[in-house]
């Protein structure tokens, strides 16, 4: 059964600017046709709408960018004008959160039936909760989407925003069963930037131990007014 035919509710609107228009249309207009709702969630007014999107369009693009979008549309119903926000994102839970921390009801934005593999066991329905709640305590760092359907899996490196934290770095592994059509999602907590990056970068060509889990323990805190270095970034790049 086909998915339902993508509908941004957007009939006899304008971009609230030009500048909005050219981003919408390079952010989501140019590729429509390749995008597929996930989750979708409307106010009962009209005047906002959150989605979960796929863009089929990704798999054809750079190897490895995040195949999810989420997107914000808010519209001025007087003035029959919109604006939106988007962000693409590698994981549902975390294109959940983006729009959840940006006012949908968190029981609203569900995967739509059929959409999406169901979580294999509790530990991934428990993560996949939690990053939908906690969302804003991470910053992503980078990510990596395998659609190889031998090996359909994605790694995500995160760092978390409170820099007391004692797991300051963290990796998030989706694995896809394409046989049992389930997925399973773990995470696992590293000192460094490096470390996680590597990793990502071991399990992308076949060689990755068991994620190391996320400690918890107080560490030594940083004096007052101290400002830690930025890490050196580079993503996880084998390719596909």
């Amino acid at each position: 059964m086909p998915p339902p035919e993508l509908d941004f509710r957007l009939d006899d609107f304008e971009a609230a600017d030009e500048r909005a228009e050219e981003a919408f249309w390079h952010a989501i207009g140019i590729e429509q046709d390749m995008l597929t709702a996930l989750a979708e969630y409307h106010t009962p007014d009209g005047s906002q709408s959150f989605y979960v999107l796929h863009n089929g369009a990704a798999t054809w693009g750079i190897p490895g960018e995040p195949q999810l979008v989420a997107l914000y549309l808010q519209r001025d119903l007087a003035g029959r004008t919109f604006r939106f926000e988007h962000a693409k994102l590698p994981l549902s839970a975390m294109a959940q959160s983006w729009l959840i921390h940006r006012g949908c009801p968190r029981d609203a934005i569900g995967l739509l039936p059929g959409m999406g593999t169901p979580s294999a066991d509790e530990t991934t329905r428990a993560l996949e909760q939690r990053l939908m709640g906690d969302g804003d305590h991470f910053a992503l760092l980078c990510s990596y989407t395998r659609d190889d359907p031998d090996d359909m899996t994605t790694v995500v490196v995160l760092r978390a925003l409170d820099e007391r934290s004692p797991a300051p770095f963290r990796v998030l592994h989706e694995e896809v069963d394409t046989d049992a059509g389930m997925h399973t999602l773990r995470e696992g907590g590293f000192a460094t930037v490096d470390e996680a990056v590597q990793w990502c970068d071991n399990r992308l060509g076949g060689e990755a131990a068991p994620l190391p889990p996320v400690r918890l323990t107080p560490r030594r805190t940083r004096p007052s007014g101290t400002v830690p270095a930025a890490p050196a970034q580079r993503p996880p790049g084998r390719s596909r």
